[in-house]
């Protein structure tokens, strides 16, 4: 029975080492008497590796077994501490053993290449080569001669076959089935791993040995959560594929013509604070972006190593370097004197937020910089998307504060509790703490004595100056957070966020309105990534087969055919349904699309797809999703999983007044031209005020990520105001303060 269960690519593995340990060994049998030891090492190292791999291959089914055994039985609520060590260790142990497969299989490689230079040098010298082992062979009994043919063909094949093949033994599908729950776990243990080896790799060692339910933990959990379409039986590659469909069908986003355009006193402050923003990249990761090929050089340049000299006059920052080079990086981009930069962090702990805070006096503003995504910290806290509550202190700056507008405090009151994205609302507090947090006198007029306070308070070196927060991206909503927590201290206050992440309940999101202005440029993916946007991603790849009413593609067709069964059998799941309780006996996922039967077994499954597809063959093939109206709401209705960890998340939206960049015209070259820093032609972008809720999707399409560089979400707002003021986009102080 345990054959069956046994993949075919294990069976040719298993299959060609056995068969390369008999040819091996035959071969050092005959050759042995005449040749010394040295001769037939490499005849004999070849099939003692191959039976080592067999071994290996028997320790890792025991292994593969035990952790799926140790997965199948976990309770539901995943809560028992002591089982969830046990599937660590487990999974551990099986980890272990594919890693030392990995290693017999790069000696098997390097031996068949051996083998191979060495016969290939042997045919060259005419067959008079001093070598014993093929001296002897060639000079014998024919089937001598064959069967050291067949030991080099053997050998090559099994170490080209083994580095696609895998390490798996069994089928994980054998053992899961459809468990979503099991799939969940499994892919859980996957992404736990490979995150703690990750950060390993880029020096971040305690992860690695960290067995308690931290952040990595935390992320882990969610992404194998976002895979639980393997519990359907729809491999990686059929949702690739149905993502290829989705971006091909793509248009490019275009702005409605009743829509109002972005008003030009807010949207040419956050063009020209947009470099404050840009500059908190310290790092290597900017200058890749800007010179791909000489990027150490510039990064050395703008982190001060040519004037070392000028050490002692930079500012301080915490965690900066001996060379005080990311004070430096800041200053050279954003052209600013040594003590224009008063206080800032560099290098951040877990859940922490990089920054920099700069006084500008030509213009009445301390402005704070938040840094984005650019060290592996940052990444955590992107992942870290879970929805939770918001307390009062995080919103003190709307439900306490006189300047809103009291129809809209008692509308936050009653709407309460209100949440926000997890990993940025700690990032937020701690960032708060650090530049403002320590609280003065009950009668103080700040109720604050931190470093802002000493900043801005009554008859203090900037009294009565504007606080201007600024971020890209990660930095983007962190400010956006920290400004609601500031704003009741500091009315004088605005906050602008590049390429920001979704990250507040609607409420609070539109509330903020008057002080938070958000710039999303084109199709940029980080304004609309969130849980749910993901998980509808998922069902609109399969609902872009809709596009299309015929496709020759036979993998799609699999795809379609597949989940139509799973669709018809279930029905779809529409608005107002309780998915979890009807049709007893099956599990709808929500946002996905991908419909899961977790009462019929496998076979059964399988069986109904072979005769599906006996009316529905290929050349005949015509989209079933195609006549179907509103699929795409049909399949993005979101119900609660199986064991409801990832059930139902709640939607966050873009914060503040939202203003959307998109470029009026647009070639099919256009993202690949200035994705490489060139410009096909003068290109012309429209501003105007978009609704929140347009973000809610991801846009699939070629220059998703490349609209995210902060330079092209720069050149775009110059290149607007440009053209609204005829050629000049000079701003005066007036109009900055």
């Amino acid at each position: 029975m345990w054959i069956k269960n046994l993949r075919y690519a294990s069976l040719v593995v298993g299959v060609s080492n056995f068969l390369l340990v008999v040819l091996g060994g035959v071969l050092v049998l005959v050759t042995a008497p005449r040749c010394g030891r040295a001769d037939v090492f490499i005849y004999l190292f070849i099939p003692a590796s191959a039976a080592v791999r067999l071994a290996a291959m028997y320790k890792i089914g025991i292994a593969q077994e035990a952790t799926a055994t140790t997965i199948v039985g976990l309770p539901a609520a995943d809560d028992d501490g002591l089982l969830r060590h046990k599937r660590r260790v487990t999974y551990k142990r099986w980890l272990w053993w594919t890693r030392f497969a990995l290693m017999m299989t790069v000696l098997q490689f390097l031996g068949a290449a051996y083998l191979i230079f060495d016969f290939v040098r042997y045919v060259s010298y005419g067959e008079t080569s001093r070598d014993c082992v093929l001296g002897t062979v060639s000079n014998s009994e024919q089937w001598k001669l064959h069967t050291m043919v067949s030991f080099v063909t053997v050998a090559c094949f099994v170490a080209l076959f083994q580095c696609f093949a895998g390490s798996d033994v069994y089928r994980w599908r054998s053992f899961y089935m459809t468990q979503d729950k099991a799939w969940k776990a499994h892919y859980r243990e996957v992404f736990d791993h490979g995150i703690r080896e990750a950060l390993c790799c880029l020096g971040r060692v305690k992860y690695l040995s960290a067995l308690d339910e931290d952040e990595v933990h935390s992320v882990a959990q969610l992404l194998g959560d976002l895979v639980a379409y393997r519990a359907s039986g729809t491999g990686h590659l059929e949702l690739l594929a149905g993502l290829a469909l989705l971006q091909r069908h793509s248009q490019t986003s275009r702005p409605p013509e009743d829509m109002l355009e972005a008003p030009e006193e807010r949207f040419a402050q956050a063009a020209t604070f947009h470099q404050f923003a840009e500059a908190a990249y310290t790092g290597p990761l900017l200058d890749f972006g800007r010179n791909p090929f000489i990027f150490p050089c510039a990064w050395l340049y703008r982190q001060g190593i040519l004037t070392p000299w000028s050490r002692n006059r930079r500012p301080m920052l915490q965690g900066d370097n001996w060379l005080r080079g990311h004070a430096a990086a800041y200053l050279k981009y954003v052209k600013l004197p040594a003590e224009a930069l008063r206080r800032g962090r560099v290098c951040q702990a877990k859940r922490e937020a990089a920054y920099f805070i700069v006084v500008l006096h030509h213009v009445n503003t301390v402005v704070i910089a938040v840094r984005g995504t650019e060290t592996p910290e940052d990444l955590l806290t992107d992942g870290l998307c879970r929805e939770c509550t918001l307390s009062e202190e995080d919103l003190e700056g709307l439900l306490n504060n006189d300047h809103i507008h009291p129809d809209i405090r008692r509308q936050l009151h009653s709407s309460s509790p209100h949440y926000g994205h997890s990993g940025i609302v700690e990032a937020a507090r701690d960032l708060f703490s650090q530049v403002d947090g320590n609280l003065g006198d009950p009668g103080s007029a700040t109720g604050s004595t931190g470093f802002l306070s000493s900043l801005l308070g009554p008859g203090c070196e900037c009294d009565g100056y504007k606080l201007c927060i600024v971020g890209h991206s990660l930095g983007g909503a962190i400010a956006s957070l920290l400004g609601i927590r500031l704003y009741g201290r500091y009315p004088n206050l605005h906050v602008y966020a590049y390429g920001s992440l979704p990250c507040l309940d609607f409420a609070i999101a539109d509330a903020c309105s008057d002080f938070i202005t958000t710039i999303v440029y084109d199709n940029e993916f980080s304004a609309r990534l969130s849980v749910s946007s993901i998980l509808r991603l998922r069902g609109a790849a399969l609902t872009a087969l809709s596009q299309d009413p015929k496709t020759d593609t036979a993998l799609v067709f699999k795809l379609a055919r597949r989940f139509l069964y799973v669709g018809n059998h279930l029905g779809y799941c529409t608005e107002g349904v309780d998915a979890s309780s009807s049709h007893s006996g099956a599990v709808i996922t929500g946002g996905e699309g991908m419909h899961r039967q977790a009462s019929l077994p496998e076979g059964d499954v399988k069986n109904n797809i072979d005769e599906t597809s006996q009316y529905h063959p290929v050349d005949d093939f015509v989209n079933p999703f195609h006549e179907k109206e509103d699929v795409s709401d049909q399949l993005a209705v979101q119900v609660q999983s199986e064991d409801g960890s990832a059930g139902d998340p709640q939607e966050v939206y873009l914060p503040g007044l939202i203003i959307h960049i998109a470029p009026q015209d647009r070639s099919f070259l256009a993202p690949l031209w200035n994705g490489l820093g060139y410009s096909e032609k003068p290109q012309g972008f429209h501003a105007y005020i978009a609704d929140r809720k347009n973000f809610k999707d991801i846009d699939v399409s070629p220059s998703m990520f490349l609209d995210h560089l902060p330079w092209r979400c720069h050149y775009a707002m110059r290149s607007i105001l440009e053209a609204r003021r005829g050629g000049h986009c000079t701003l005066s102080e007036s109009q900055m303060v």
